[in-house]
């Protein structure tokens, strides 16, 4: 099963990082975010990738030709320009880097994806997010239920610290809770081909009416997961994930 991945966003509220390179290329860890994403995915045995590329695509294509060709020793004949790789530790991956425009929006970047994908199921993320959630429980709950789509629903870790209280004395201070008013779209959706018939156009954010429309005809189902989930939207929540995987026990770090 493929695995597509939306990379084509410009990330302007991340733009410390983003003017030079794009969102799923900011680093955690001196790798970029999208790499963290598919080792997760690929620790679970899915090696097939389709990236939808659009703000500053370039940069995410030569990262992975860099990526292939330049992390394994080499061998160079200096006379005929001849050059010989050797053995990498890189996971051995199939990717394929695919042009979705520059101002598309997330439904028809995945519209556009439907040729590289056929009529098989897949399953779609974005590429600015990384969570501990079990791929393969996820893709048995999609098998169950026979519906066109599932959603990963997630509980966010709260931006500020909780407090609870006695009176006017504070009896509990929480610094990262997760909240407590319920669950929204974490991504890390597996959905059937007939999502596409969802799909109108370039100008279709993914989140709004297709998803809406799955939800009225009964094809969309969640997978609720409550562990680590973490979006990177911020400047702040980048410093997050690099304090996490700083600590040597980052919570999406499900691969050795």
């Amino acid at each position: 099963m493929k695995v597509a991945i939306l990379a084509g966003g410009a990330g302007t509220r991340l733009a410390e990082e983003t003017t030079i390179r794009p969102k799923p290329m900011v680093e955690i860890g001196g790798m970029p975010i999208l790499w963290h994403i598919m080792r997760h995915y690929s620790h679970f045995g899915f090696n097939e990738f389709l990236v939808a590329l659009g703000y500053k695509g370039e940069y995410i294509k030569r990262w992975f030709y860099d990526y292939a060709t330049l992390g394994s020793s080499v061998s160079v004949r200096t006379g005929n320009g001849e050059i010989r790789r050797h053995e990498s530790d890189r996971p051995d991956w199939q990717v394929d880097l695919v042009d979705t425009g520059m101002s598309t929006l997330t439904g028809g970047r995945v519209k556009r994806l439907q040729p590289w994908i056929g009529d098989s199921p897949f399953m779609l993320t974005w590429g600015d997010g990384v969570s501990d959630v079990d791929i393969g429980r996820l893709l048995e709950f999609h098998r169950s239920h026979g519906r066109l789509a599932t959603v990963t629903a997630v509980r966010p870790p709260a931006r500020y610290g909780y407090m609870e209280f006695a009176g006017e004395q504070v009896s509990k201070f929480s610094e990262k809770p997760q909240t407590a008013e319920g669950w929204i779209n974490g991504a890390f959706f597996i959905l059937e081909p007939g999502v596409f018939d969802y799909i109108d156009g370039d100008d279709v954010m993914f989140e709004h009416a297709p998803m809406e429309r799955l939800a009225a005809d009964g094809q969309l189902m969640a997978y609720k997961h409550d562990s680590f989930w973490q979006c990177m939207d911020t400047l702040r929540e980048k410093h997050l994930l690099e304090t996490l995987w700083n600590s040597g026990n980052a919570p999406w770090k499900t691969w050795s």
